[in-house]
């Protein structure tokens, strides 16, 4: 595999498996109530060109940012005209190029390593189902790789546009998300740990206008994102802020909270009522042995114990700071699950070299073909199959595919209203169970929402009311009720005016 034309081809296989995985329906899973919430900030941004960062929630700007030119393209600047698919462009084109940044660590791992991790982030499920989604998580990975993959190259070349490069990606993590330094002190202490216990030397000492360059380069592209280019300058001082809000919900207790195996023992094994069985055990086992690998004599001559140890030491900090903080989401896992598949892309080509009689080679190729077409059956039943299904472990708290059943609906009755996407709902519902509506809704003019049915004012004349069961009992005798599902046991009533629903019956009839 360490000849050119088997490497490239190999590598363009892996390429071209990421288009497929990300690329193909992204408009098939409804909307998750995240992907909606970041969706309505950023038709702000698109409709109106205002964005100020928001140091409680939403998280940073890069994601809104690098949606604008797919949304310039796809919808022009009307936020009611953009869709699913304009929107997850972002995340899943990003996702491929994880793929393509991993030829930057040459030299630091062998061709084969680099063929098998590109492999592995191509058809892993955590990684494709998260490549598809609307939230900041796979931009955070790419620009993560992207600080790694420039600082290695900074060190092998010691250019001043390698630490620009350097300084730019890590400007872009600190833009995307809050916790980023969680992965800004795993890639620091990572690095002191990787030069204690390697011989291999660092080269000489890097000018110090080269670290101006980096901190440089970092500050500008941060300072320019989070202060909307210049229109709002105090959000470089809330994006510092908010760090006292979310070192808060990294420790709290409540919905989010799990114990710490929570995340290693998705990956290991899951499974849920009558579903499938989910495992990424493949992944994890090789990553055992590229930790092995790592501190092994030199297996390959175009790889750098350093860099391994670099990354053993950065994954195993990141792993543990992950899996000790209360607060999990299963996106949360991508940070450290990016590193856990170089170390098993690092593993698998050890195992491979070091198989030299053809029959040992040849049953572990078998074993590795295997196990990549496995997580790539995964792959395509998380997103193409249980993209919503609760039976998934990636498919959390989940906008059911009813909903859509609900919106549908909306859309129905607003034919035989005389105001068409005018017509005004009122939606009252639990600050919880708002979600996604704000999203698919957008092409109606006149929405409000409330929390309680008494600050709404008079309900009986209004064409569609969409409540929380709980909340709208005495509409029952102005309106038809309908329940539809939200999430797993969460439902909304949707109330429709008995005169427009006659109208909607005698249509069908």
């Amino acid at each position: 595999m360490n000849k050119k034309p088997a490497f490239y081809g190999l590598f363009l296989l892996a390429v071209c498996a990421a288009i497929l995985f990300r690329a193909v329906r992204l408009d098939l899973r409804p909307m998750h109530h995240d992907e909606a919430n970041q969706a309505v900030k950023f038709g702000d941004l698109l409709e109106r060109g205002e964005y100020r960062y928001d140091p409680i929630e939403h998280h940073g700007p890069t994601l809104y940012y690098f949606s604008l030119p797919f949304a310039w393209i796809g919808s022009g600047k009307s936020f009611a005209a953009l869709d699913e698919v304009t929107l997850r462009l972002v995340p899943a084109l990003l996702g491929v190029g994880i793929v393509l940044l991993l030829l930057l660590l040459k030299d630091g791992f062998s061709r084969s390593a680099i063929v098998f991790s590109g492999i592995f982030v191509a058809v892993s499920p955590l990684m494709v189902f998260y490549s598809r989604f609307y939230i900041q998580e796979t931009l955070l990975v790419f620009f993560l790789l992207g600080a790694i993959a420039a600082s290695w190259r900074y060190h092998v070349d010691r250019t001043w546009g390698w630490a620009a490069a350097t300084g730019l990606f890590i400007g872009l993590m600190y833009a995307t998300k809050e916790t980023c330094f969680i992965a800004f002190g795993a890639l620091f202490v990572g690095l002191l740990l990787a030069r204690i216990f390697t011989k291999e030397s660092i080269g000489e000492k890097p000018p110090i206008s080269h670290a101006f360059i980096l901190l440089g380069s970092a500050f500008l592209v941060a300072f320019l994102l989070f202060s909307s280019f210049f229109q709002n300058p105090k959000g470089i001082v809330d994006s510092v802020l908010s760090f006292q809000s979310y070192f808060g919900k990294a420790g709290e207790v409540g919905f989010h909270s799990y114990p710490w195996p929570y995340y290693l023992k998705m990956l290991t094994f899951s499974r849920y009522g009558n579903g499938p069985v989910w495992s990424e055990a493949l992944i994890l086992v090789l990553a055992i042995v590229g930790c092995v690998a790592a501190f092994y004599p030199r297996f390959q001559k175009d790889s750098s114990p350093l860099f391994m140890r670099f990354i053993f030491f950065f994954t195993l900090l990141a792993t543990a700071v992950y899996s000790l903080i209360p607060y999990k989401t299963p996106w949360n896992m991508l940070p450290f699950f990016i590193g856990i598949i170089l170390l098993a892309g690092n593993g698998a080509a050890f195992l491979f070299e070091r198989c030299k009689y053809l029959v040992l080679r040849s049953a572990v190729t078998l074993i590795l073909c295997a196990g990549i077409f496995h997580l790539g059956i995964q792959s395509h039943a998380a997103n193409f199959r249980y993209y919503a299904d609760s039976r998934n472990p990636y498919v959390y708290a989940h906008t059911s595919t009813d909903f859509l059943n609900l919106v549908q609906r909306v859309e129905d009755i607003a034919r035989y209203h005389p105001d068409r996407k005018d017509m005004l709902i009122k939606v009252i519902t639990h600050p919880d169970e708002a979600w996604p509506l704000p999203w698919y809704l957008r092409g109606f003019t006149r929405v409000g929402y409330w929390q309680e049915a008494e600050k709404a004012g008079a309900l009986k004349d209004i064409p569609v009311v969409i409540s929380s069961i709980d909340k709208t009992a005495e509409l029952s005798q102005t309106h038809q009720g309908e329940f539809f599902g939200l999430r797993p046991e969460v439902l909304l009533n949707v109330h429709i005016r008995k005169d427009l629903w006659e109208k909607f019956l005698e249509s069908r009839r």
